[in-house]
């Protein structure tokens, strides 16, 4: 198996695991719930992101920019959240909308969202090992 192959087979096991552990984050009963309902969803989407993008972009270069983009766009989104226009509010009634949007701005996101990158940019750079690709700056 090439490099690239197993790499790209590590990244969309990664994303078989991470993306239902988010939505189930979204519906946990259990101790912590509070926290894990609100904010461990975003560090979990982070990640997400993060390995979504590498699975496009699987370059040695790209485990350290990846991150910082995601970190960029996510913080962006957040901010956009404040933002209450009717075009807006529209999308963010559906669920797709609620996903990528938000609806409620809270600056205690974004150190989920920083740890969610750092995690993810982690997580990239141990699949890049696994694979011989060494991170460059």
């Amino acid at each position: 198996m090439t490099f690239l192959k197993k790499q790209r087979l590590l990244i969309l096991v990664s994303l078989l695991i991470i993306t239902p552990l988010g939505f189930l984050s979204k519906s946990y009963d259990g101790l912590f719930h509070k926290w894990v309902n609100d904010y461990s969803g975003d560090i979990l989407y982070e990640i997400f992101w993060c390995l979504f993008f590498f699975l496009l972009i699987p370059t040695s270069k790209a485990v350290n920019r990846i991150p910082l983009w995601v970190f960029g766009i996510t913080c962006i989104l957040e901010v956009i959240q404040l933002w209450q226009n009717p075009v807006l509010a529209e999308i963010r009634t559906t669920w797709v909308g609620k996903i990528f949007l938000g609806t409620t701005f809270a600056w205690w996101d974004f150190p989920h969202y920083f740890l969610g990158c750092l995690l993810g940019w982690l997580w990239m750079r141990q699949i890049s090992r696994r694979c011989h690709i060494t991170p460059t700056t």
